[in-house]
């Protein structure tokens, strides 16, 4: 396993992939470990957890703390434990040929390095509509999580925007804090489960949710300083109105709105494990032991874990994502563990065999 100018590349005990909440809490139990950690940043440094201007819910924390400065706090704890923390993006992961033999993790610049155990902590990214305003206006009044930002939305009208399951889920969520929820979704007919859809109806019979078919979200209007002034919508009475905004039925129109929940699904970032062996699902995420007791985050490539978003499509908490990013430092160690244990026995039984 050498570079192309010859070299071996360096060789970690321990390499992770992501420095949000699941990477940066693996990191500090493996350096507290003594595994040396190499952390890798990735695309997103810090996560979507940086996107997120107060976190309220993180234990802890009781005057709430910024997405940001949380991150930071966990990155310069793990580095006090001995973490190495590196601007890299994995590019692929080439597992080991043999148990005993280190994974190759190559980055997008060309480098590589050999870890003897690698743990995927490089999240999901929440899909997003790329309208005007949004980017600017992310974590000011847009949000990809109502569980983390809905209780900054009391008694406001606020619009979701899909038509399946999350979105139907967030929307009943937001009905603990909204004057009123709004859905937007593109088709005439939703996409979830039939639960969400009776569940949705009973809010809408109760005053608290407005459907809105056959709508897209055309652009967000707003400051950071001040918040969102409303949203313009597009409307055309057979769905997809942003492909038929030249058709004289599509209707342009502009709503008031305190806050914009986008609700179309996540991204798994698990697109270096193409070609390794190593199972996930339709959607794209790891699909790990899981189960009771310990190893529940390998997967099927030994030395190879995974936690936080890159495994979890349901919760997708920053809490949830930091035990797993503990449980995944911990498995990783008892696999380095019973490796070194192998690798000592194995000259002895080779001169058993003379």
């Amino acid at each position: 396993m050498t570079d192309s100018d010859g070299e071996d590349p360096e060789r970690r005990r321990l390499v992770i992939a992501g420095t949000g909440i699941a990477g940066l809490t693996a990191a500090i139990y493996a350096a507290r470990a003594g595994n040396d950690p190499l952390v890798l940043e990735g695309v997103e440094p810090g996560g979507q957890l940086t996107l997120t201007t107060d976190v309220a819910n993180y234990p802890g924390f009781p005057e709430g703390i910024s997405g940001p400065d949380l991150i930071e706090r966990m990155e310069t704890q793990a580095e006090n434990f001995g973490a190495e923390t590196r601007h890299s993006v994995v590019e692929s992961v080439v597992p080991g040929e043999e148990e005993s033999d280190p994974h190759r993790i190559e980055f997008a610049a060309g480098e590589a390095v050999l870890a003897d155990a690698f743990i995927a902590a490089s999240g999901a990214s929440a899909r997003t509509l790329n309208v005007p305003g949004e980017d600017d206006l992310m974590g000011y009044g847009v949000s990809t999580c109502a569980t983390c930002d809905g209780a900054f939305f009391r008694d406001q009208e606020l619009l979701v925007v899909g038509g399946g399951d999350a979105a139907m889920e967030e929307a009943h969520f937001l009905t603990k804090f909204a004057s009123t929820v709004h859905i937007a979704h593109r088709r005439e007919e939703f996409r979830a489960e039939a639960y969400w859809i009776d569940e949705i109806e009973r809010k809408v019979e109760a005053g608290e949710v407005e459907l809105m078919r056959n709508t897209e979200l055309a652009a967000i209007e707003g400051t950071p300083e001040g918040g969102i002034d409303g949203v313009r919508l597009l409307y055309h009475p057979e769905g997809h109105p942003t492909d038929k905004r030249d058709d004289p039925s599509t209707e342009e129109f502009d709503f008031d709105i305190d806050g914009v929940f986008l609700a179309i699904g996540h991204t798994p970032n698990t697109n270096y494990f193409e070609g390794t062996g190593i199972e996930t699902d339709d959607a794209g995420y790891v699909e790990t032991e899981g189960g009771r007791g310990g190893g529940r985050t390998r997967t099927g490539v030994p030395g190879i874990f995974a936690a936080g978003d890159v495994v979890d499509f349901h919760y997708q908490q920053a809490i949830t994502a930091g035990g797993m990013g503990c449980q995944a430092a911990m498995d990783a160690d008892s696999y380095l563990d019973s490796l070194a244990r192998t690798t000592e026995t194995e000259p002895a039984a080779a001169a058993s065999d003379d």
